[in-house]
């Protein structure tokens, strides 16, 4: 799915919200592993984190060539600071309509604007893609995340209160969250 839109930052600063190619392999690679060191909200712990260069370069390439799933990545003087994804759920008739959302960010690019530019561009390659739901689960203390989530039309429809279970905090409530498209 293609995609490319130019934003300004809250601190003046462009950032280029684009399709992941597979040339993004090392950035998006050295990000994911960066922005899962920088916060207790995301599934997984840098040294989880098990995807060789060349894994990363074949998944971004297989979104890129996807009609209806997508990788999209923040870039900034260069540099991929972010990115976010939508996937199907399911190809089964009963959840082909479905697809799930995530996004992640390097802390020092955070209220700048990028993750509200991720989600506003999932949301409208869903509805492209045609999909008719997307989904997302969310720490509940993330309080940030849901209220950026809430503002673009997510409503909360249920919780897991032992989803996550944190090397640090011990057990994480999971917001469950739907946006119908």
């Amino acid at each position: 799915m293609e995609y490319r839109e130019t934003i300004t930052l809250k601190d003046g600063r462009v950032c280029v919200i684009r399709q992941g190619t597979a040339r993004d392999a090392e950035g998006v690679l050295r990000n994911f592993v960066l922005n899962h060191a920088q916060t207790d909200f995301l599934t997984t712990y840098p040294d989880e984190i098990g995807f060789t260069m060349e894994q990363e370069a074949q998944y971004l390439q297989n979104k890129a060539d996807s009609p209806d799933e997508v990788e999209l990545v923040a870039e900034v003087e260069g540099s991929i600071v972010g990115q976010a994804g939508i996937r199907v759920l399911g190809r089964a008739d009963k959840v082909k309509h479905r697809a799930t959302f995530g996004i992640s960010i390097d802390r020092d690019f955070w209220h700048l604007g990028i993750g509200r530019a991720l989600t506003k561009a999932c949301i409208q390659l869903a509805k492209q893609a045609g999909y008719l739901q997307l989904e997302l689960e969310a720490v509940a203390d993330n309080e940030r995340a849901l209220g950026l989530y809430e503002s673009e039309g997510f409503v909360e429809y249920g919780r897991n209160p032992k989803g996550f279970r944190s090397r640090f905090t011990g057990w994480q409530a999971l917001v469950l969250m739907r946006r119908e498209l």
